[in-house]
């Protein structure tokens, strides 16, 4: 121990080291002086706590101690927020920022984020127009809806229309529908935070519009449906019908609302994927206010999309909450350039990547899993293999639709498939797989051609570790 403890090498001797001349041009005199102290201090403690003896001199050289330095202040310069390639197969991954965006989306962020922009500026009047007006003839159009605002995700959309609408009142809800939306986030939460008293009415499977007829007093001033978008429940199940609670709804002079989570604008099923409700369907079947999601099915930013009859609108654009939870000019240009990409003559399947990589083939997915395969080849360490695997669209979207897909899976021979995902979690360009058993799946469902040889670069990179 002591013997170590004197040959740790003095900082003027490290700062002469023809190591040190590069990093210091790099770094900086003073963050490179404090980085090489640290390290000067954190052996001084690794050295006095072994008590086994296993340090050797390598541990105390200048070229150890110069590297480790280099390595941590490159990593506090690295950006915490970042790209990453998502291979686990979920498409819609909300720990990996949900939806992709179209390039034109990210095109239009670009522009705004340049420049000053209308945002609230009427061109044609020369006076303070509306954020609101940039989306929602859109909106309008792709939905049937007579009016809509937008504000910064989908609960915020829940807790606004719900303030404006049943504060100090009742909201009368399916105790099937009670979802919990994410983040531990529980719909009757919302229900309480937003001023509301929350009514269940039926069971878990079973709910019927009498119930809800039967719960409606003089206090009532809602009837919430919330799309159960994150799980399906099966077996002996009943709900009424949108079009008996817009009824009920009207005739009781409440406000009904649906919370449809998930927003599609189109239809799904032509793709093989199940019948996930189309909001204009929704808007048709006569409920007031229909809240959905930005960033899921509909493949844009973080969002929530308020649409319904103007009425009820018009009464929202006034609630000092919609100004607390109002979208951002960003997410706004983005939202809006994704919209138009479901208008003719696009094909939102082929120019949103959300949309894309739901429709994509099988054949072109095992294309990807040849391709990537063929590029490891015997660079690796590894047994690779292509395996069939299954997808989800993910972001509590389509919860029973498994996606047929292919991976490559990969076995490291020298090294656990634990310190494998963590070599490629470490890469600059980091790549998130699944683990299954002792192997890493990358599913190719959810990375695109673009990312194959990259994929391939950071594999080698991490089994080479």
């Amino acid at each position: 121990m002591t013997a170590l403890l004197r040959q740790l090498p003095q900082v003027q001797s490290l700062l002469e080291h023809d190591q040190a001349v590069t990093l210091l041009k790099t770094f900086g005199h003073e963050a490179f002086v404090n980085e090489v102290r640290l390290q000067l201090q954190q052996r001084r403690d690794r050295i006095q706590s072994d008590e086994r003896g296993e340090l050797t001199s390598e541990f105390v050289s200048r070229e150890a101690i110069l590297s480790d330095a280099a390595t941590n202040l490159r990593f506090s310069r690295t950006d915490n927020f970042r790209p990453v390639i998502n291979a686990t197969g979920i498409i819609i991954h909300t720990n990996l920022g949900r939806a992709k965006l179209a390039p034109a989306a990210i095109e239009a962020i670009q522009r705004t984020a340049g420049h000053y922009s209308n945002l609230e500026f009427d061109l044609e009047s020369g006076k303070r127009g509306s954020r609101f007006d940039h989306v929602e003839d859109l909106i309008c159009r792709l939905t049937g809806a007579e009016a809509a605002i937008v504000v910064n995700n989908c609960a915020a959309a829940v807790m606004a229309s719900l303030s404006a609408f049943a504060f100090g009142k009742e909201v009368l809800a399916s105790r099937g529908e009670l979802v919990e939306i994410g983040g531990s986030f529980r719909m009757p939460d919302v229900i309480r935070q937003s001023g509301a008293q929350l009514v269940e009415v039926g069971s878990t499977n079973k709910t019927r519009i009498a119930d809800y007829a039967d719960g409606i007093t003089e206090n009532s001033g809602v009837l919430l449906k919330s799309h159960t978008s994150n799980f399906k429940m099966v077996g002996f199940t009943a709900a009424p019908s949108r079009e008996e609670l817009a009824e009920l709804a009207a005739k009781s002079g409440l406000t009904f609302i649906e919370d449809l989570g998930s927003g599609v604008l189109i239809d799904l099923s032509r793709y093989g994927l199940p019948d996930e409700p189309v909001v204009a369907d929704v808007v048709k079947s006569g409920a007031d206010l229909v809240l959905f999601s930005g960033d899921k099915l509909l493949g844009g930013p973080q969002a929530g999309i308020i649409a319904g009859k103007k009425s009820h609108v018009d009464k929202l654009r006034k609630h000092p909450v919609v100004r607390a939870m109002r979208i951002d000019k960003l997410s706004l240009a983005a939202l809006e350039a994704t919209l138009r990409l479901y208008l003719p003559p696009n094909n939102p399947v082929e120019s949103i990547p959300v949309l894309a990589a739901l429709a994509t083939p099988v054949s072109e997915l095992n294309a990807r899993a040849q391709k990537l395969s063929a590029l490891l080849g015997d660079r690796v360490s590894a047994n690779v293999t292509i395996v069939s695997s299954t997808a989800y669209a993910g972001g509590g979207s389509l919860p029973q639709q498994d996606l047929e897909s292919y991976a490559v899976q990969i076995a490291p021979l020298a090294m656990s498939v634990e310190a494998f995902a963590s070599e490629l979690r470490g890469l600059e360009r980091p790549i998130i797989g699944r683990i299954s058993k002792d192997a890493l799946l990358l599913d190719m469902r959810s990375v695109i051609d673009s990312e194959i040889e990259m994929i391939a670069n950071g594999v080698c990179e991490a089994l080479a570790k």
